[in-house]
């Protein structure tokens, strides 16, 4: 799956958090937008309540299940700045990419 079709299947699935925004940073390979104020999850750079800064190789091995978030997070692979609360909510996410 490639980035462009995560985020069109990010947004049919309407996954993003009721009023909040949180950016998805791959680094080189871009960001993806989760925009629970506008409804849809675009490939966008902007401002968010929460950046979620992951690798993509580590984001496809958290999608798979292969690697777990919170270990993601204490090894330093999945790095989270603004609102945790928004953070915690990424399994949410992911459990939409795979149904």
């Amino acid at each position: 799956m490639t980035k462009s079709e995560m985020a069109a299947a990010l947004h049919q699935r309407s996954a993003w958090l009721p009023g909040k925004r949180v950016k998805i940073d791959f680094g080189p390979e871009g960001v993806v937008m989760l925009d629970g104020a506008a409804h849809q999850v675009t490939e966008e750079e902007g401002p968010s309540d929460t950046t979620i800064k992951v690798s993509w190789e580590d984001w496809q091995a958290l999608r798979d299940g292969q690697l777990d978030g919170m270990t993601a997070f204490m090894t330093g692979k999945l790095k989270v700045e603004g609102d945790m609360s928004a953070a915690m909510q990424l399994q949410g996410v992911l459990a939409k990419l795979r149904g």
